[in-house]
Parts: C-alpha cells; structure tokens; sequence
C-alpha cells in the first residue's frame, strides 16, 4: 500500500537530504513530498519536521507559511519526526534571542550550552559539531537495530530541558547530560541529524517509516 511522508518546508532546514534519505529507506511503494501545504500535511500518512537556525526565525517562518496549526495537528494525530529545530521549537519557550515563545506543545525550556570542558580539561566548543553517542532512555520501536551509545552527527548550541521526564527516550553528554531525543504515543524527535548520521540514521529513518504507533 502506497505511503505519502511529508516533509514540512517552511523555508529553514536541509530539506533536500532529508527527503532524499527518506527516498532511499521507504522504498517504491512511498510518496515523499517536500511541502508547505497545509492541506498536503493533513492528507499525508506520516509527517517529518526537519529545521536549523535561530528560534525566533524559525517561529517566524512557520507563522509566515501558514503552518503552526498544521505541525500541531500532524504532532498529535500522525507518525511524526521532529528533527534539530523540529524538535526545540516543540517546547514552550526557548533563551534564544533573549527568549522566544515556542509551539507549546510540551511543557520545557530550550538552553543553551553552559561552558564546560571535557575528561582531558579542553574547553568544549559551542556549538556542538560532530559525532556523539545518544544513550537510550526507554525502548522505542524506532531503536529497533540501533545499538544503545550509537553515535549520531549532531549540530547545535541549545538543548530541550523538558518538565515531563518520561518524555525523554534519549540523552548525549556534551559537557552536561542534556535529552536529545523524546519521544511521546506517534511523535519521535531528535537534536541529531539521522539523514548525516550514516547508517544508524538510515534506520532510523527506515524504522519511522514502518513505525506503526
């Protein structure tokens, strides 16, 4: 049966090697459509939220496409992956930009990195770039084949500090421990980048598409 997996442009995210991922795991039998369309989210049979940049425009851009009610929707009703700021604009409130609203659809903040320094004493740049390992909070169906501390590319200056601790399905130390993946009923969201993460990523991305929450 053919599946139609939407990936919401909104105009801040590498949309291309997002959907050209997904295309690779789902297979002929998919339909991936990069969209802004709200009435195309609604119709599609599982929705990826991908996005990077500043929070405020971030917000802004969502706004100014028309979407916020459609990602709200598609978050509640649908399989759904939010990935970087897919993720953190999912939250209340961000520091960013000496603070901005966020989507509300989880009670939690998005910080930034405090300074801190590694097991060697070298200061720890911000941002985060680069491989690290994600610690497995809860079983999932989308770990399924991905070992616990697999290591996942991560590109990012502020974490998700969310109030509802069995929201958390993954944390990654980087300085601190910080959540870097919840997980909640048919959402799954990530601050690493599964379409840069090689292998793991990919299925991943294959396990989302077969997810059946």
């Amino acid at each position: 049966m053919s599946k139609t997996i939407a990936v919401i442009d909104y105009g801040m995210g590498n949309l291309r090697s997002v959907s050209k991922a997904i295309e690779h795991v789902a297979g002929a039998d998919a339909r991936v459509l990069v969209t802004d369309d709200p009435v195309l989210i609604q119709q599609a049979d599982r929705v990826v939220f991908p996005g990077q940049g500043a929070a405020r425009d971030c917000m802004a851009a969502i706004s100014s496409h028309h979407l916020n009610q459609a990602v709200l929707e598609a978050a509640k009703n649908k399989p759904f992956l939010g990935i970087c700021m897919g993720m953190q604009v999912l939250m209340s409130f961000s520091e960013e930009n000496q603070g901005t609203p966020l989507m509300e659809l989880f009670p939690g903040q998005v910080r930034h990195f405090p300074e801190s320094r590694d097991a060697e004493g070298k200061r720890l740049k911000i941002p985060q770039m680069g491989w690290n390992q994600v610690i497995q909070a809860k079983a999932h169906p989308l770990w399924e084949g991905i070992e616990d501390q697999t290591r996942f590319y991560f590109v990012h200056s502020y974490y998700v500090d969310p109030e509802e601790p069995d929201l958390v399905a993954g944390t990654t130390d980087y300085g601190i421990s910080f959540t870097s993946v919840i997980a909640r009923d048919n959402l799954f969201a990530t601050q690493f980048h599964p379409e840069k993460s090689a292998d793991a990523g990919l299925r991943l991305l294959a396990n989302f598409i077969n997810w059946k929450p």
